[in-house]
C-alpha cells in the first residue's frame, strides 16, 4: 500500500479550513497551555547564576578546589522536587496533546468535535503513560545496539499512540503489537513524511514566532499524521467537497 504524501498534506490542509468547531481556534488553546506549562517547568528547573557565582566556579577549577567545585556545582543543580515537578508538567502536557488529537479524529470523522476533547486524553491518562514508559524503554533498549536500531524502533512504535486513541479499549502490549505490525514496510515513508515538515518544525522553534508559527503546525502536522495513520489502518476518510480533490489514494 502507498499513500500519497502530498494529497495528505493538501487533505489536511483542507480539513483545518474547513473544520467546524475551528481546528485553528483549538490550536491557540493548546499553544496557550503548552507556554504556560513550559514556562512553569522553566521556572521550576530554572536556577539563577549570577555572573560572581561563574567566575568562581571557574577560579575553583583552575585553582584546583575542586572541592569548591562540587559544591557550588550542587548549589547550581535543581533539587529533586524540581525534577518530579517537571516530570509532572511533562506527563501533563504530553496528555493534553492526546487530548489534542482525539479532536482532531473527531473533526475528521464528523464526530461531534468540541474544545472539551482537549481535556479527553486525561480519561486516559493511565494507559497513555503506561505507552510512552514502554515505548521509551524499548527505544532505549535498541539504542544499546546503535543509533540506527533505536531509530527504526522509534517508526516501530510510531502509530502506538494514535492506536490507543482510537481503541481505548485495547492493552498497551497490544497498541505496541499493533503498530509494529502497521509500520511494516513503512518506516522510511513515516520518516520522509514527517521530515517534509522539517521548515514549519525550524521557524516553530523560533523564538516568540515560533509559537504563533505552532498555530498553524499543531494542526497541520498533527491532522496529517492522523489521516497517515488512518491511510494505514485502511479506514477510508472523504474530504469535505469543497476539497475538489478525491480522497487520498489507499
Amino acid at each position: 500500500m502507498y499513500t500519497d504524501r502530498p494529497l495528505l498534506k493538501s487533505n489536511a490542509r483542507t480539513i483545518i479550513k474547513t473544520a467546524k468547531p475551528s481546528m485553528l481556534t483549538a490550536a491557540v488553546i493548546y499553544v496557550l497551555v503548552f507556554i504556560l506549562l513550559s514556562t512553569l517547568s522553566q521556572s521550576v528547573m530554572g536556577v539563577n547564576i549570577s555572573y560572581d557565582e561563574a567566575m568562581s566556579y571557574v577560579n575553583y577549577y583552575l585553582n584546583g578546589d575542586y572541592q569548591s567545585v562540587i559544591r557550588l556545582s550542587e548549589e547550581m543543580t535543581p533539587p529533586t522536587s524540581a525534577y518530579l515537578i517537571n516530570l509532572v508538567i511533562s506527563a501533563v502536557l504530553y496528555i493534553f496533546g492526546a487530548g489534542f488529537l482525539i479532536f482532531i479524529f473527531n473533526t475528521i470523522r464528523n464526530a461531534g468535535a468540541v474544545y472539551g476533547n482537549l481535556l479527553d486524553g486525561f480519561g486516559l491518562a493511565g494507559k497513555l503513560i503506561l505507552l510512552a514508559l514502554v515505548q521509551g524503554v524499548f527505544v532505549f533498549l535498541w539504542s544499546l545496539l546503535f543509533v540506527i536500531p533505536g531509530i527504526i524502533a522509534t517508526y516501530r512504535y510510531r502509530m502506538a499512540k494514535f492506536i490507543l486513541i482510537d481503541n481505548p479499549d485495547m492493552g498497551v502490549m497490544d497498541c505496541i503489537r499493533a503498530s509494529k505490525q502497521m509500520m511494516k514496510g513503512h518506516k522510511w515513508e513515516c520518516f520522509v513524511l514527517e521530515l517534509s515538515f522539517i521548515g514549519w518544525q525550524l521557524l516553530a522553534g523560533l523564538p516568540y514566532i515560533g509559537y504563533a508559527v505552532m498555530i498553524w503546525t499543531a494542526p497541520y502536522i498533527n491532522t496529517t499524521m492522523v489521516l497517515y495513520y488512518m491511510a494505514l489502518a485502511g479506514k477510508p476518510v472523504i474530504v469535505a467537497p469543497a476539497a475538489q480533490q478525491p480522497p487520498y489514494s489507499m
